[in-house]
């Protein structure tokens, strides 16, 4: 073998060695930090890292937390605007930093999503909340700040419904949406969390446990390649998504296939996908099952379908770092926190 072909080889060879090392390096699975579970009178804040949400709108959410025993801190973005988000960037940065920097707060519950955290992210300084970490909650836009915890600190969080899913008449509200919003207190009080959910024809079936990580589809796409992607070899993967068409869901999950999130997974867990209709002419033809199916048929691990998580009114927490047993078989679902 001459020089260059062997310098070239032993480029090649390193190239090898070093992805594989970053492969085995994740699937060594590290335990999370757990930021402690709240207790009665502890003090919950709330603020808007992504969209505006005025005041009257968290009233029912406030009233139910304060029913839960906590005490409720309502942030200095709560009530403005600037055009779609709760206030400038500025704004938004300063006053969730307050509170992850504030150790009488013990969970940061964001008031909605919409768009927004990816423009503060790297502006926050989360020094002080890794030596005191805290609970925070939220899905949707808030898949940012879930992901950046986990890829850079290994801290647990919680996904969930928001300020802005909380029924204004719970006398009104179906029983499904009172479970998720009761399953919030769940995941924050450190109770035993539990979820059984109907099987669908398209699962593979299986046994898994792994360290879950995930959320909004779409803004996990957009995170790719940055300081905030998550990394998913040797994890249990949730995704979910709603308003996309579906050439757009089929170019997502190639994105998750291509950049090696679906290769050395756990599980797979697809939660709720609303599909806007196709355009009159531009049929995509195929489902979403098809689409995820697709993407996975190399792959032997268990994936299941419908699981009640995402912009629907069936959205149960998830306790995203927190490692999971999930079972998918022809008769049942059930996905277990094991903390």
């Amino acid at each position: 073998m001459n020089r260059k072909n062997f310098l070239s080889s032993a480029v090649l060879a390193g190239a090898l060695l070093s992805s594989f090392k970053n492969i085995n390096e994740d699937e060594k699975e590290k335990a999370p930090t757990i930021p402690k579970y709240l207790r009665p009178g502890d003090i919950i804040g709330i603020t808007c890292p992504a969209g505006n949400i005025m005041l009257p709108e968290i009233q029912s959410a406030m009233q139910q937390m304060e029913n839960w025993g906590f005490k409720i801190r309502v942030g200095d973005t709560v009530g403005k605007k600037d055009f779609t988000f709760g206030g400038t960037d500025e704004e938004r940065t300063r006053d969730l930093q307050q509170m992850l920097d504030d150790n009488s707060i013990k969970a940061i519950m964001c008031a909605r999503g919409g768009y927004g955290s990816v423009r503060i992210i790297d502006d926050l300084d989360f020094t002080k909340f890794v030596s005191h970490p805290k609970w925070i909650v939220g899905f949707s836009d808030i898949t940012v700040i879930h992901s950046h915890l986990n890829r850079h600190f290994n801290i647990a969080s919680i996904h969930s419904k928001m300020c802005n899913s909380f029924p204004d008449d719970w006398s009104k509200a179906e029983q499904v949406q009172i479970d998720s919003i009761l399953s919030i207190k769940q995941a924050l009080t450190g109770e035993k969390i539990k979820y059984d959910f109907p099987p669908n024809t398209n699962n593979n079936e299986g046994l898994a446990e792994g360290q879950l990580v995930g959320g909004n589809l779409k803004t996990l796409e957009s995170l790719s390649a940055s300081r905030s992607d998550i990394r998913t070899a040797g994890k249990i993967l949730f995704v979910e998504d709603t308003g996309e068409y579906l050439y757009s869901i089929d170019r997502m999950f190639w994105n998750l296939k291509r950049t090696g999130k679906l290769s050395h997974l756990k599980a797979l867990i697809i939660g709720g996908f609303k599909a806007k209709p196709d355009d009159p002419g531009e049929d995509f033809g195929k489902t979403v099952y098809e689409i995820v199916s697709e993407k996975v048929k190399d792959y032997k691990y268990p994936l299941c379908f419908d699981f009640p998580v995402g912009h629907q009114k069936e959205n149960y927490a998830l306790k995203c770092g927190i490692k999971h047993k999930l079972s998918v078989s022809s008769n049942s679902c059930t996905l277990t926190a094991m903390a």
